[in-house]
């Protein structure tokens, strides 16, 4: 299409077949003449809204950038639809560079390369964070992380490096346990405590694997079963936060010994009503500002608890010993001055000695 900012697809054939193949994120088209002429390759990136669709030629979506007929007549138009223009398609046949195997398909590979890689800096960052990363987790986007990490119960702020190194050990220890275990008695008890890596593979594959297509964005019907097969993405009840991406990250709402791992701290340099996931793994607490105007003291609440919290907590050397005297003079030395002070002007007001 004319607004499309992609490549032209410089391939000329009378009549030619379309074959696909995915990976991860990515999808292959091979453009195959049926005589003579060789093959064109086109790697596609679906973006938030990419897709294809097959659709009569006079019925052409609006945002089709990309089309191929069919020879039929009247015919038909296997069309790229891309209303946002976040997808994107490049000439030839080689995968973009730094992705890691697919969750999917290459699924012994991508353990592999997560478990034998985890010290990579990657893996700092907290484990909502890591599975976005496409070197390692080809595949996982927003919807199926939120997905993985409630069916998991791993708490999405948790750094990835210890989930992952703590699945690592008790995998191992699990496997010499069970050494003697038969195939099936092997895979009943995986499907009954799935690691987190399994799930990256099972949770996508209940997708794709479905009875009914839960993707189409014009069936009505199929856009409620997919809603009905989510349960904490967008899910009413669950908790979200943002994180350095600008992506959403859904989840279950923290118990009490959980959000005490995590540091609330409050950035003037974010809007009021972004939440924010630090690098550190801890989350920002911020409140919206239509809150704020509304209820303006039960807007304040979550700053003054995490402020409390916070002078709560142990610390150590001098930092501690001068918080125990300020806490232990200054408080009523500041009282007293004060009821010092509404003496003496109710005793000038009553012309008592010591008035000027």
């Amino acid at each position: 299409s004319e607004v499309s900012k992609c490549p032209e697809v410089p391939f000329s054939s009378e009549a030619y077949s379309v074959s696909a193949v995915s990976r991860g994120k990515e999808l292959r088209l091979t453009l195959a003449p049926l005589g003579l002429g060789e093959p064109q390759h086109l790697v596609f990136h679906f973006g938030m809204s990419g897709s294809f669709r097959l659709c009569p030629i006079t019925e052409l979506p609006r945002h089709a950038h990309l089309r191929f007929l069919t020879r039929e007549s009247p015919p038909r138009a296997l069309c790229f639809v891309d209303a946002r223009r976040f997808g994107s398609w490049r000439l030839g046949e080689s995968w973009e560079p730094g992705r890691g195997p697919c969750v999917l398909s290459e699924y012994q590979a991508f353990r592999e390369n997560v478990l034998k890689n985890l010290e990579d800096k990657a893996f700092d960052k907290p484990i909502c964070e890591a599975l976005l990363n496409q070197k390692f987790f080809n595949g996982i986007g927003n919807y199926l992380r939120a997905e993985i990490l409630y069916r998991s119960k791993i708490p999405p702020f948790e750094k990835a490096r210890t989930v992952l190194e703590a699945l690592k050990e008790h995998k191992q220890a699990r496997k010499k346990k069970n050494s003697s275990v038969t195939l099936s008695k092997k895979v009943k008890l995986m499907q009954e405590s799935p690691d987190l890596l399994d799930l990256c593979h099972s949770v996508p594959m209940e997708v794709i694997s479905a009875e009914k297509k839960l993707f189409d964005p014009d069936d009505a019907s199929n856009y409620a079963a997919f809603k009905d097969w989510l349960q904490c993405y967008v899910v009413p009840g669950m908790s979200s936060l943002r994180d350095h991406n600008g992506r959403t990250i859904w989840f279950q709402a923290a118990p009490r010994f959980m959000l005490g791992l995590l540091t609330r701290t409050f950035s003037s340099a974010n809007s009021p009503s972004t939440l924010l996931l630090p690098s550190s793994g801890s989350c920002v607490h911020q409140v919206s500002t239509h809150t704020s105007k509304r209820h303006p003291k039960a807007a304040a609440k979550p700053l003054e608890q995490a402020a409390e919290e916070e002078a709560d907590r142990p610390r150590k050397g001098p930092a501690r010993r001068r918080r125990k005297e300020t806490t232990a003079v200054s408080k009523p030395e500041v009282l007293v001055k004060a009821r010092r002070s509404r003496r003496t002007t109710a005793r000038r007001g009553k012309g008592e000695a010591g008035s000027p």
